[in-house]
């Protein structure tokens, strides 16, 4: 970061906008909490319109993967939502956990479920994205809280997030900060979509060669297997019997702690308080898979160390599957939860062990591995990781795989190590910003002078 960066971050301007009422800024607060298909005379059904939970808004973003997908009919949704949602809305969780926004770029025909409110601006006066990005400044969830009740679990009721105060540029200068943050959110989805796709390719070549076999299969079947000749000679063209079923001929069952060790090595961060960590936790793998950045002394307990060339498999509620392979620059010491076995390869490049840990026949046995009765708490030993067995495929085929998937996950994880500084700058920017602090024009050279 440049010297002007540093300065113009460190800086706080005199300037500062004023704040209004949020109930005099918004058309409209949808509020459907209590509302249930029963209610309304129905059931919920297979398919249809999508019911939203407080679930699925995490990060800033819808993600209806976070949640078990429930639909109600035409007729239900029509009684369900009289207001429908709209381009522009902000959607906000009312509880449990209170304050969870996420922005929507255009129609949807979801239905609001239990915690959530629907905001929509009055866009005379507000921006709809701007509002989002209020919404999580330090300021505004500070007023949310102050007006929240319950003691164990913090709720807001409509009546009270109507008086919240809501920082109020000039519209132009909302619809620019708007724009600017925005650009850095839409980069950073850019990214994670492209990560995504990049490591489905990988993993689909992996299906492909080492769960079914298809090179095997095409050769035994006198089909072409539609490879370079030099890496379909690579392959038998029969199969032969195992523990795990019909294998390719020649190749072999394994247990997992033949092929990677599992490292044990710990720290204690609090004996280093002022060092700063690169700290891999299971909240940071399920915002983005984004590892934090945090000191000696806000790290609590016992971690992990993360070596160079490693992979972290979960061992806590496995049916939620969470393999990460950690980017370890040797800037900062990187260290990870214990709830992670640290695996290293010692006959395999680590690439394949990424997509090993990741396959669905792999995490599918793996979650019948666990011990414990709490349904949130059951845990894989890693000696029972290290006993489980799989299969091994000749070197020369593993280091084919490797020729191709190497360079793909290489390009998976730039974009996300890309994501992690746009993140950075952006909850950088976006208090100063929302507070009146630092104006877009000075953040568009900060942005200009760390890309």
């Amino acid at each position: 970061m440049s010297q002007f960066a540093t300065r113009l971050l460190g800086w706080a301007m005199e300037i500062s906008w004023p704040s209004r009422l949020l109930e005099d800024l918004v058309d409209c607060i949808l509020d459907r909490r209590g509302v249930t298909p029963i209610k309304l005379g129905s059931t919920f059904k297979d398919s249809g319109h999508r019911v939203i939970s407080a679930k699925v808004i995490k990060g800033g973003i819808v993600d209806l993967s976070a949640d078990d997908a429930r639909f109600v009919d035409d007729l239900t949704y029509a009684k369900w939502m009289r207001t429908p949602l709209d381009a522009g809305d902000v959607i906000l969780t009312s509880e449990a956990p209170l304050g969870e926004v996420a922005y929507l770029p255009r129609k949807v025909d979801w239905c609001l479920g239990q915690r959530l409110f629907a905001i929509r601006a009055e866009s005379r006066v507000l921006e709809g994205r701007f509002l989002y990005y209020a919404m999580q400044s330090s300021f505004v969830k500070h007023e949310l809280l102050s007006r929240a009740s319950g003691t164990t679990v913090h709720g807001i009721r409509q009546s009270e997030l109507r008086k919240i105060s809501v920082p109020l540029p000039p519209l132009s200068e909302q619809r620019a900060i708007a724009t600017m943050l925005g650009a850095l959110d839409d980069k950073i989805e850019l990214n994670r979509k492209m990560s995504a796709t990049l490591e489905a390719m990988a993993r689909a070549l992996f299906k492909s060669w080492f769960v079914d076999f298809d090179p095997v299969r095409a050769k035994a079947e006198g089909r072409d297997p539609g490879l370079p000749p030099e890496i379909a000679a690579l392959f038998p063209d029969s199969f032969e019997d195992s523990e795990l079923g019909g294998i390719p001929t020649g190749w072999r069952i394994e247990h997992v702690g033949s092929i990677a060790n599992v490292n044990r090595l710990t720290i204690n961060p609090t004996a280093y308080p002022d060092e700063n960590f690169c700290h891999y936790s299971l909240p940071a793998f399920d915002d983005r898979r984004c590892p934090s950045r945090q000191t000696g002394s806000e790290i609590q307990s016992n971690k992990f160390v993360v070596p160079r060339n490693s992979v972290l498999l979960s061992r806590l509620n496995p049916r939620t599957p969470r393999v990460w392979m950690p980017r370890v620059d040797g800037v900062l010491r990187s260290i990870c939860s214990p709830e992670f076995a640290v695996m290293t390869p010692n006959i395999f490049s680590r690439e394949l062990l990424y997509c090993l840990f990741s396959s669905p026949n792999f995490c599918g046995v793996f979650a019948t591995m666990v011990t414990g009765t709490s349904g949130s708490h059951q845990r894989v030993k890693p000696d029972s990781l290290a006993k489980m067995p799989v299969v091994s495929p000749p070197k020369s085929v593993a280091e084919r795989f490797t020729d191709f998937a190497g360079p793909i996950l290489s390009r998976a994880q730039h974009c996300l190590n890309e994501s992690q500084l746009l993140a950075t700058l952006r909850d950088t920017l976006l208090p100063k910003l929302i507070s009146g602090e630092i104006r877009v024009t000075d953040a568009e050279r900060l942005v200009e002078q760390t890309a």
